[in-house]
């Protein structure tokens, strides 16, 4: 087998531009395969024993070392009708494809199911990894299918959405199967006659007296990104890498004790319990805005870590650490990290 050439193999390769966090690292060797066959070629011709990482476009990530071994960004680009019927059509992306750049080209063929996951950064390779969701809506509800190759064998294999194991920003490639496979590409089953999600807040208030039949993916697809854009700031401008903790999910019985000390309190019904406002939690122990040192709490979000400039990854995670101290202390929550720590 002939040799990888670059710039498919680069070696001590600069990771902070493939991080929205805008940490300083560097991997030993990064390999951006494009095809399948490119990115067997980079499994073949590893060394079983070497450190392998998987990373898309880094929006969330916190680096936290240079990493070792190889890192695999793949590339795989490309969207497609697969097929359709009377209801549904049936569209396929690359790994590699921008997350927005899907959702916005399924938007304006009419076809209805990502609007309230418009403006997410990251790759479609990336979606399935985390279960992305937004305004009431989750990947696993329009997923069909992932495509994934074995890192040890090199075969490529199917997930259906149900084998996938998804659960609350997780799933069976980011738990238990981590680092077995590598998403090579996603299938989604849309809706072409629209029945728009608009239960959240926001969308509720836009489109909550209309008529299921009136309110198209465009308009929902606008409003998010208005909303978005208007709590959430732009990685490109500030650096941040989204919501960096989950929203917590108590008992019933820890959410009326704590609704009676704090009627504020910011709740929404699950079927394991009450998924707490993480963002309000925190504005609530007074980190909404506050900086320590380069890195802080985002003034419109408090939900969002920003990097300032200049931080490291010592600086995220002292603040993240402060966070979660003080929302333990005012609440007897616990916060949980939701960017991937690396290496």
């Amino acid at each position: 087998m002939s040799q990888l050439q670059p710039p498919l193999v680069e070696t001590d390769a600069d990771l902070s531009a493939l991080n929205t966090l805008r940490l300083p690292a560097r991997a030993q060797r990064l390999a951006r395969p494009a095809t399948l066959d490119a990115l067997e070629q980079v499994l073949a011709e590893r060394d079983p024993a070497e450190p392998l990482q998987v990373i898309g476009e880094g929006s969330n990530l916190v680096i936290n070392d240079d990493l070792p071994g190889i890192t695999l960004c793949p590339a795989m680009d490309g969207m497609a009708r697969v097929k359709e019927d009377a209801q549904f059509v049936w569209v396929a992306a690359g790994a590699g494809v921008h997350w927005d750049d899907l959702v916005a080209w399924t938007v304006e063929q009419g076809w209805q199911g990502l609007e309230n996951l418009s403006l997410i950064p990251g790759t479609a390779g990336a979606a399935p990894f985390q279960n992305i969701g937004a305004y009431g809506v989750e990947l696993s509800q329009v997923l069909e299918q992932v495509t994934v190759m074995e890192v040890a064998t090199g075969r490529v294999t199917h997930f259906a959405a149900e084998d996938c194991e998804f659960a609350y920003r997780d799933s069976r490639f980011k738990s238990r199967d981590r680092g077995r496979y590598v998403i090579t590409g996603i299938e989604l089953r849309l809706n072409k006659v629209p029945a728009c999600n608009v239960s959240y807040g926001p969308l509720k208030e836009l489109f909550g007296h209309l008529p299921a039949g009136d309110v198209l993916p465009a308009a929902v697809r606008e409003r998010v990104i208005a909303v978005r854009q208007s709590k959430l700031p732009d990685p490109a401008v500030l650096a941040n890498a989204g919501s960096f903790f989950k929203n917590p999910v108590v008992s019933i019985d820890k959410a009326g004790q704590l609704k009676k000390s704090f009627p504020g309190l910011v709740g929404y019904e699950q079927p394991e319990g009450i998924k707490l406002a993480a963002g309000w939690l925190i504005e609530q122990a007074g980190w909404k805005g506050r900086r320590l040192g380069p890195v802080g709490m985002h003034s419109e979000q408090a939900l969002v870590l920003v990097n300032h400039g200049g931080a490291t990854s010592e600086d995220v995670l002292a603040l993240a650490s402060a966070v979660r101290r003080d929302v333990w202390e005012r609440f007897g929550v616990s916060l949980e990290q939701e960017p991937i720590l690396l290496p």
